[in-house]
């Protein structure tokens, strides 16, 4: 439905968008994300006919943007803007019939096609209570909605988004979404810039990475929302790792800091494990972490931000090479975590530490480790004393 080929902008003596090639299909649903700057916005404002490209091409539906009237464009896109002040102080069903406007004459009255697209925006929007007041007296997150159902009103095959959810509260994040996600199931194409990663993967079937005014990656939220490739865009290290509810990718910013003098081995799995390396790489903790079932949540957030990781595959014996490379990280760490009940191959790594900490509630070998909350697991492991050089990524 939407192509761009080469596309390149400049304004000025800038270059916002460079050599960008993409395709969305019929029911698809394209999260764009990047940093501010990217070119998110100028992206978007190039598919709806706003910006003309100053070098390749852009076609939706087939017919060259350029080519085409602003009448003829709106027949075929609908744009929800960043920014949603209306001029005159409008009714709110006034301003969503506006989204009508494409598909009738200059001096026409509304016809029963239009009176029902009207309706039906408004309420797959929630605001059809808010029909007959001003859309001068609505919040800002409520004008949004309304601005919503005029694009909805317009009954486009493609609908653009930029940053809807910016002004909303958490319930109508997410019925927001739901709706967009809804309407490229039943065929429109549908792109949105969006800031939050974690909406984005919840939402989205495809996401594209902006940076620079180039695209990074594209694909599907798990294979485009790297940590490597986050922290190429935005300049941040993040941790990457899997929402238990969902089970889409979640992105979690870290410190930017560099790792401190101490060292940290982790032991254990699941999510508290992934936790707990999360939160002490986020203190400027060095750590390492194994063995870890391959394909365990702790693994993909130990890939992501840990010096080093020792894995195994799951439901097995582990190799005797595993456990001995994750004892020799055990062995130079300044204090082993142990944040779950140890198998037999953990129970050995942990043997070979200095000093033991284990998480409230997991029982420990021998009574060795000393008892911690997680709350206050940052604070004891950053009191052990250092006595180990820094463990370099392998």
């Amino acid at each position: 439905m939407i192509r761009l080929d080469s596309v390149g902008i400049e304004l000025g003596e800038t270059t916002v968008l460079d050599g960008v090639s993409l395709s969305v299909e019929d029911g698809q649903f394209l999260a764009l994300v990047g940093p501010n700057g990217a070119g998110k916005t100028t992206l978007l404002r190039t598919c709806n006919g706003l910006l003309g490209p100053s070098r390749g091409t852009v076609t939706v539906d087939g017919r060259d943007v350029s080519e085409l009237s602003a009448r003829e464009i709106g027949r075929l896109v609908a744009t929800v803007p960043q920014e949603t002040s209306l001029a005159f102080d409008f009714e709110v069903s006034e301003v969503v019939a506006m989204g009508r406007t494409p598909h009738r004459s200059r001096f026409s009255t509304a016809s029963e096609a239009d009176r029902a697209a009207v309706e039906s925006a408004l309420d797959r929007t929630d605001t059809a209570q808010f029909a007959d007041r001003s859309v001068s007296a609505l919040s800002g997150g409520e004008r949004q909605r309304v601005v919503f159902a005029r694009a909805l009103a317009q009954e486009t095959p493609v609908l653009l988004l930029d940053e809807p959810t910016a002004s909303l509260d958490i319930n109508h994040q997410v019925r927001t979404l739901s709706l967009a996600r809804d309407l490229a199931a039943e065929g429109k194409t549908v792109v949105a810039a969006i800031h939050d990663l974690d909406l984005a993967a919840r939402f989205c079937d495809s996401v594209a990475l902006l940076s620079d005014g180039e695209i990074l990656a594209s694909g599907r939220p798990e294979e485009v929302l790297d940590a490597e490739r986050l922290e190429t865009a935005f300049g941040v290290r993040s941790a990457v790792g899997t929402n238990p509810i969902t089970g889409t990718p979640t992105v979690t910013p870290l410190s930017d800091a560099p790792p401190g003098d101490r060292h940290v081995h982790v032991l254990g799995g699941g999510q508290r494990a992934a936790r707990t390396i999360g939160r002490l790489v986020d203190a400027g903790i060095e750590v390492t972490a194994g063995v870890l079932p391959e394909g365990d949540a702790a693994a993909a957030t130990a890939r992501s931000v840990a010096s080093d990781l020792v894995t195994a595959p799951p439901f097995g014996p582990v190799p005797d090479d595993r456990i001995r490379a994750a004892s020799s990280l055990a062995e130079r760490a300044d204090a082993t975590v142990i944040t779950a009940p140890l198998t037999d191959a953990n129970a050995t790594v942990a043997t070979a530490s200095a000093r033991l900490l284990a998480l409230d509630g997991v029982e420990t070998p021998n009574g060795r480790a000393d008892v911690v909350t997680e709350a206050e697991l940052t604070a004891a492991a950053e009191a052990t004393s250092p006595t180990h050089s820094p463990t370099k990524r392998s």
